[in-house]
């Protein structure tokens, strides 16, 4: 999803990704959970959704050889 504020361009996240990381930040601020096992938690997903996406176009590139 693209922002357009003032002229400046701003990519947001899918509204899954943002949904996660908004409830996060919540309950970060309720202090249910701690600042650093916020953060662990969002950088652990995000390298997971990253590592997954670069597999599928591995994947994809591999079938479109074949």
């Amino acid at each position: 999803m693209t922002v357009h504020i003032d002229g400046l361009r701003i990519e947001l996240p899918p509204i899954d990704q943002l949904a996660f990381l908004a409830g996060l930040g919540i309950l970060t601020a309720l202090e249910l959970i701690e600042w650093p096992i916020a953060l662990a938690i969002g950088v652990g997903h995000e390298l997971a959704r990253s590592r997954h996406g670069k597999v599928l176009r591995e994947f994809g590139e591999a079938l479109e050889e074949a």
